[in-house]
This record gives C-alpha cells, sequence and structure tokens, in this order.
C-alpha cells in the first residue's frame, strides 16, 4: 500500500437533528443528518412533517419554468 495517499480514519460523531448521536469511525471527523431510523416515519410508524415546501417552486424560479410549462 503506498503511503501519506490515503485520508486519515478516526474516531467520528454522527448527530442527526432530532438529538441522537453516534460515534463511530470516518474520515470525516463530524457528520450532521436531518433524519435518522429513530426519527424517520417508516422506522417509527408515525408521520412527521418533514419540511421539504417549497423545492419544486425554487426550481421552477431558478430555471424560469412557469408552473403551467412543466406539467
Amino acid at each position: 500500500m503506498k503511503k501519506d495517499i490515503h485520508p486519515k480514519y478516526g474516531k467520528a460523531t454522527i448527530s442527526c437533528a432530532c438529538g441522537t448521536v453516534w460515534d463511530t469511525f470516518s474520515t470525516i471527523p463530524e457528520v450532521k443528518v436531518g433524519i435518522c431510523a429513530k426519527c424517520h416515519p417508516f422506522f417509527t410508524g408515525k408521520n412527521k412533517f418533514i419540511d421539504t415546501a417549497g423545492r419544486v417552486d425554487k426550481f421552477r424560479k431558478r430555471y424560469g419554468i412557469k408552473a403551467e410549462d412543466g406539467e
């Protein structure tokens, strides 16, 4: 194996928006995620509002697409 070409592999912390924290190993020391298995509706069985409103509108506005044109 060649020396000095691989990234450093060490302890890492993964934290979710719900407050859950995991300690693991990675090449990145800190990772933040928006949703995890403890708070995802598929795993919990509860409906949870995930803020996705406006993504399509933002895309259409950015590229100049009117609602009638894109559908």
